[in-house]
């Protein structure tokens, strides 16, 4: 399984953010940290995800270097990716970092080649911090970039330039290299095609081997949604938006980059596997204020794959951690279908689709094959060009992938049905 860890602070607002995000006077780092040590250990446990045991331990014996040869119990489990999210987690100590990542090796198997992101701002990224970053086991960087020009940066809120932004990643790479990502967010208000085809080239120009691109979604309660509302910005068509993406896509693909899922493009391998373990419905434990999660607590007896959530608010989460041990603030139960719903809405966000075997692990007695190669809305579809169903699996075209949530409402309903 993977383990997201949250920070939820931040020194300002972005005008689009609608996150559980917080902006304080002052954050009380060790308490935080603490708490945020607690529950990835409860959790964990509760998950049963733990270290691998070397014969000889549960005798009493030292091992792996204790004096009679030592081979490794087969755990079932391990943690295979550590992303820390906020917020804005560079905003954290390095010892912070280092010390959530000491408590998880303490109680699971981490192996050295597990990814370990971070996302960063570039107000936050200074070369000895991130340096101190790389020294408490950070192997990857997810950069916040979002615009390489000051007026849209201006526009999103943002509080570093582009210069800045520039500086950031130069230095990440130096000590990140191939394993450091920007983000980038397309359809401003007022933002044109050309514009945006400008500041791709520009990121290209910087960048490693990984690009995030975001359309805007103008988010109700943001300050750019009330702009936009009151008619003081505009609002992009959508038929720009179809362009700005198609644009993005054959830029980055003709410059190497493998489209692999709706929003995320790599080149030379450097794909991000916890966000993959996201889309390939793997289970993953979220600790933090706001966290969310999918495991099945087997510590409990539990046999069914749970949606966990902890509590938003950090101050309510940190007395529930020390009072409990855990902030989970709501639990639910997952149906088969609804399980089924997320492999489907998740997996066809990927160019892989949903294989076989992944949904037989889902749905032992109820075949890719059964449900969409019946005559329905997923026959026509394939029919149609967005959508292949062969020996791979159930995959977008590209065509449908750039169409994706118009898709699935038809393919959930028939899935339903069946």
């Amino acid at each position: 399984g993977a383990l997201c860890p949250q920070w939820p602070y931040c020194r300002k607002r972005c005008s689009y953010c609608n996150f559980n995000t917080y902006v304080v006077p002052a954050v009380d780092e060790a308490a935080v940290g603490t708490c945020l040590v607690r529950e990835a250990h409860t959790l964990l446990r509760l998950s049963q995800v733990q270290r691998w045991v070397f014969w000889g331990e549960s005798r009493g014996r030292m091992g792996p270097f204790g004096a009679h040869p030592q081979l490794p119990h087969p755990l079932p489990c391990s943690v295979t990716s550590v992303f820390f999210g906020g917020g804005t987690p560079s905003l954290a100590s390095p010892r912070t970092i280092a010390a959530v990542l000491e408590a998880v090796a303490g109680v699971a198997h981490l192996p050295a080649s597990a990814e370990v992101t971070l996302e960063a701002n570039p107000s936050s990224t200074s070369t000895s911090r991130l340096a101190g970053f790389k020294a408490a086991g950070i192997n990857r960087l997810s950069i916040g970039v979002q615009s390489l020009d000051d007026a849209e940066l201006r526009l999103l809120g943002r509080e570093h330039t582009a210069t800045e932004a520039r500086g950031a990643v130069e230095a990440a790479r130096r000590l990140f290299p191939g394993r450091t990502s920007l983000d980038l967010i397309f359809g401003l208000p007022g933002q044109s095609h050309g514009a945006w085809a400008r500041g791709l080239e520009a990121a290209l120009g910087l960048c490693d081997d990984h690009i995030s691109l975001y359309q805007l979604t103008l988010e109700r309660g943001t300050a750019l949604a009330a702009q936009v509302s009151a008619g003081t910005l505009p609002a992009p068509s959508q038929d720009l938006l179809a362009d700005m993406y198609h644009t993005a896509r054959a830029t980055l693909v003709a410059a190497g980059f493998r489209h692999y899922e709706v929003s995320n493009f790599a080149r030379k391998g450097a794909l991000s596997t916890h966000n993959l373990s996201y889309w390939r419905a793997e289970q993953y434990i979220g600790v933090g204020p706001g966290a969310h999660g999918r495991f099945v607590p087997r510590g409990e007896g539990g046999r069914s794959r749970e949606a966990r959530v902890q509590t938003l608010e950090p101050n309510a989460w940190m007395q529930e951690v020390r009072t409990q041990g855990h902030g989970t603030r709501r639990r639910v139960v997952l149906s088969a279908l609804e399980q089924l719903e997320e492999v489907l809405a998740l997996g066809l966000r990927t160019d892989e689709g949903i294989t076989h075997e992944r949904w037989g692990h889902f749905s032992p007695h109820l075949s890719l094959e059964a449900v969409f190669g019946a005559p329905g809305e997923a026959k026509a579809l394939q029919e149609q060009g967005w959508l292949l169903l062969d020996s791979g699996g159930l995959r977008c075209t590209w065509r449908g992938l750039a169409l994706l949530d118009s898709l699935l409402p038809a393919l959930l309903c028939q899935l339903q049905h069946r």
